[in-house]
């Protein structure tokens, strides 16, 4: 129980329950005050980059505390930056590092920023290192005197170090006990190779942590028009009669990027493009287009309905993947000559519900391709009763471009002006470069910390979801890795192979011109 202060009234509140954790704790009383309209917690708060000369570090993790820092969200005196590193690096050695990534920004506010990071040097799995970092902590904490202690540890890591690092990290470095201390960890993605391997990692870490305490980040829930997924479906009355399969004839859910692997071809193709992109982060997309609309907005509600989506996906049937290759892939050294990694996948995903049966979801990624963009495409079906003969035009289509320039827009077909009685398909376009002018759009990685130090893991991967996504995935892995599945070779600067559009025809996906 406690006693808060609100606009002069004195509110006395109880919290009851079986689970006694300090980070339960904390997270009943961020429901609390978010409830009560009341601050959420203060104090002091130590955030922790381990692997912080590399570069996820350098590019992601620190500019986005910059700009949490210059927009008001960590403040001078109340947050405490710490890099630890193999690296032999002094405070301003990594200071200047990190300078060089935040380009364009205030001089003074950059100064202020790196003036609240310091470095410590130590390896992943000994004790030393860890003992030191905790001194650097809790020195600050001492000083600040503000009778909290929350740590937050960011894992800009390899995932192979994950289990030794978290262990350290529970040896040597957890926040004291106290009624609103708390220690997080953020774990970066690949989380495994497979099934087994993810379980296993999230057993070892499972061990270590209680699940609210782990944050698996996918930085794809992150992004602006993914996060407006849940508005648009369920804020909106036009689409809730649309979104099923008596309207709906397909989906794409699209990555596509215009360069290769560009020197990462020996780390790349440990991995491939379905490791790497379609398993997490267009699974991800998927999960909120294809979900139930979930009880409330809490955290637990929202990730229940995407589990219950993943878990209901049909077994990936073989002649519905299509693997391709970029010529000039094996050209890099660091790759094997006999390499079958795709660098390019079309998979189509069936949802055996409700909702969905019968509606192909086509996942598709690809490197070294014609373009460089994200999105989602929901086709319709064709409009029955046609007088106007305009189906050669094409469908109506609801296209929601992620990345690059973030818009919304739906394709219609209209009368095309004129005395004639001509159609022609049109757009009603909400492009969010002209829509909102003045408004800065956050990076990812910005709103993800961000919700980490709130404690809210809306937009985090949680374990069972994770295991449902491996489980669509691993066999179909295990038949690419064992060569029962080739990768068929296509032009770098192409839309990729030929057989990827002929599989999205087959299943009904119909493309327009012009």
């Amino acid at each position: 129980f406690g006693v808060l202060l609100k606009e002069g009234k004195i509110i006395l509140f109880v919290m009851a329950g079986t689970d006694s954790s300090a980070s339960s704790r904390q997270s009943s009383f961020n429901s609390l005050a978010k409830d009560l309209e009341l601050p959420l917690e203060q104090g002091c708060l130590t955030i922790v980059v381990l692997g912080a000369s590399g570069d996820l570090a350098k590019k992601k993790t620190f500019p986005a505390l910059y700009h949490l820092f210059e927009q008001g969200f960590l403040q001078s005196g109340e947050v405490h930056i710490v890099g630890y590193a193999r690296t032999n690096l002094s405070d301003d050695g990594l200071r200047g590092r990190i300078r060089a990534y935040l380009k364009g920004a205030s001089e003074e506010h950059v100064s202020e920023f790196l003036q609240l990071i310091k470095y410590v040097s130590g390896s992943y799995d000994s004790g030393e290192g860890f003992e030191k970092l905790n001194k650097e902590i809790s020195d600050y904490e001492m000083s600040n005197n503000s009778g909290s202690s929350r740590r937050l540890f960011y894992l800009a890591l390899p995932p192979s170090v994950y289990p030794s690092v978290c262990k350290m990290i529970r040896t040597y470095c957890m926040s004291p006990t106290s009624r609103f201390g708390w220690t997080r960890v953020i774990v970066e993605k690949p989380f495994g190779r497979d099934l087994d391997s993810a379980e296993e990692l999230s057993s070892q870490l499972g061990e270590l942590f209680e699940e609210d305490q782990l944050y698996r980040i996918d930085h794809y829930l992150g992004k602006e028009l993914v996060q407006n997924l849940l508005v648009l479906r369920f804020a909106n009355r036009l689409f809730l009669p649309l979104w099923n399969r008596d309207n709906v004839d397909n989906i794409q859910i699209v990555f596509r990027e215009d360069f290769g692997t560009d020197g990462r071809g020996g780390y790349f193709d440990q991995y491939g493009i379905i490791r790497d992109i379609i398993q997490n982060h267009l699974l991800q997309v998927f999960c909120l287009v294809a979900m139930e609309k979930p009880v409330s907005l809490k955290p637990e509600h929202i990730r229940d309905e995407k589990v219950k989506v993943l878990q209901s996906v049909n077994p990936i049937k073989d002649e519905e993947v299509v693997l391709g290759q970029y010529q000039g892939y094996k050209d890099d050294p660091t790759v094997p000559d006999d390499s079958n990694t795709p660098t390019f996948a079309s998979i189509v995903l069936r949802v055996h519900n409700e909702r969905w049966e019968g509606v192909p979801f086509i996942l598709k990624a690809g490197k070294a391709l014609n373009s460089r963009k994200a999105e989602i495409r929901v086709q319709f079906k064709d409009v029955p009763g046609d007088i106007f003969k305009c189906k050669k035009q094409g469908r109506n289509e609801f296209v929601i471009r992620l990345q690059p320039s973030e818009a919304m827009y739906m394709k219609l077909t209209v009368k095309k002006p004129g005395l004639e009685m001509a159609t022609e398909q049109s757009e009603l376009d909400l492009s969010y470069g002209m829509r909102y002018q003045d408004v800065k759009i956050p990076e990812a990685y910005e709103r993800l910390i961000l919700d980490t130090i709130r404690g809210d893991q809306q937009h985090f991967v949680r374990r069972d979801e994770l295991k449902a996504a491996w489980q669509i995935f691993t066999p179909l892995l295990h038949d690419i890795d064992a060569g029962k599945l080739k990768a068929v070779s296509y032009k770098p600067g192409s839309r990729g192979p030929k057989e990827a559009d002929e599989l999205s025809e087959k299943v009904g996906y119909m493309q327009t011109h012009g």
